[in-house]
């Protein structure tokens, strides 16, 4: 019997973007299970609530042809233990930039020194998101910005409704 390939693709998707939604989709393509999942990181202040930024993903993949192979979550403490506890031997990860890549590498080299049976897998967003971040997201929207297309429409409404 074949093992069971899992990944967890972690991240504060405050909000969640169309780029987020690419690499889901191609991290399905590697991966027979992927574990989207929410870090509650009290350092950073997120614009939206856990619940919201839960409901938001939730909404942007429910259509997705292979949602049954995808949960949503939220979790809190080492990155590598949560990974452990769904089962996951991958850890994916976005690079958009050159600039994305020490800060990526750096926490790469980390997980593999707590837990060497996990590997950081990254991916690229395909070239039309390599530019979107959720701080620029925000920023755009804050401003009055047109951000749709690169966000999914729920979201776009919920950045016009906190910012209004």
């Amino acid at each position: 019997m074949n093992e069971v390939k899992i990944a967890v693709y972690p991240g504060t998707f405050d909000p969640v973007t169309n780029g987020h939604l690419d690499l889901i989709k191609r991290a399905l393509k590697l991966f027979d299970r992927l574990v989207v999942a929410i870090g509650e990181n009290p350092a950073k202040k997120p614009l939206f609530s856990l619940e919201e930024r839960l409901q938001m993903l939730e909404e942007a993949v429910a259509e997705l042809e292979d949602r049954e192979r995808l949960e949503i979550t939220s979790f809190s403490g080492l990155l590598v233990d949560f990974a452990r506890k769904k089962g996951a031997r991958a850890i994916i990860r976005g690079l958009r930039a050159v600039s994305d890549f020490e800060y990526e590498f750096q926490l790469a080299l980390m997980n593999r020194r707590l837990a060497r049976d996990i590997d950081t897998v990254f991916l690229m967003p395909g070239f039309r998101w390599i530019f979107i971040s959720s701080t620029i997201i925000k920023e755009a929207a804050q401003f009055g910005g047109s951000v749709e297309g690169l966000v999914p429409p729920g979201v776009e409404k919920r950045l016009r409704d906190k910012f209004s």
